[in-house]
């Protein structure tokens, strides 16, 4: 029987060396994929992965039995992009994010490939203009799949204040994008 990420943390925390390529295994590409969408550089995003699974590394003591492993990764993770974010003050280069779809799969027809790509840079370029918190909040609720309430917990703040960065960061992103235009 596998076990949960929650187990194999405990297991990691507690001296199972064993445990720690395991849960880097199971979250590389989701974790990955969610940090390029943050600070939108593959050697950024490689940096800040990195530097979250030290961090996980460091901190495994402070794992409680019982918490979610995958909120918790996720708050180590946001942590390092907000970081990240704030200590480069220029904007990082824009790469297209191969594997990683930025709007939803609609199937589009062929022939409006060019207008789709088009659209999904757009869409990019306006979601990395986002503050930092906003953007990560969006990025969490929105592409990455998470609640309100999760996001709240990763980013340990209330839930009121992840609906106003929400709420800013779709309000920021409906100038900037044109009528029509989808996340």
């Amino acid at each position: 029987m596998e076990r949960t990420d929650e187990l194999l943390m405990e297991a990691y925390r507690d001296g199972d060396g064993s445990a720690f390529p395991q849960l880097v295994c199971r979250y590389q590409n989701l974790l990955y994929g969610y940090l390029m969408r943050m600070v939108n550089n593959s050697e950024m995003a490689e940096d800040c992965f990195q530097e979250t699974f030290l961090r996980v590394h460091r901190k495994a003591h402070t794992y409680q039995s019982g918490a979610t492993f995958r909120n918790w990764i996720y708050a180590i993770a946001t942590h390092t992009a907000i970081d990240t974010l704030r200590r480069n003050s220029r904007r990082p280069q824009t790469e297209p994010i191969e594997g990683h779809e930025l709007l939803q799969p609609d199937a589009p027809d062929p022939s409006d490939d060019a207008a789709h790509n088009e659209l999904k840079e757009t869409v990019h370029a306006a979601i990395e203009t986002l503050p930092p918190q906003q953007r990560a909040a969006l990025v969490l609720a929105y592409y990455q799949g998470h609640t309100y309430a999760e996001v709240a917990e990763i980013m340990d703040c209330s839930l009121g204040t992840v609906k106003t960065h929400m709420s800013r960061a779709l309000k920021k992103l409906s100038t900037l994008l044109p009528k029509g235009g989808v996340l």
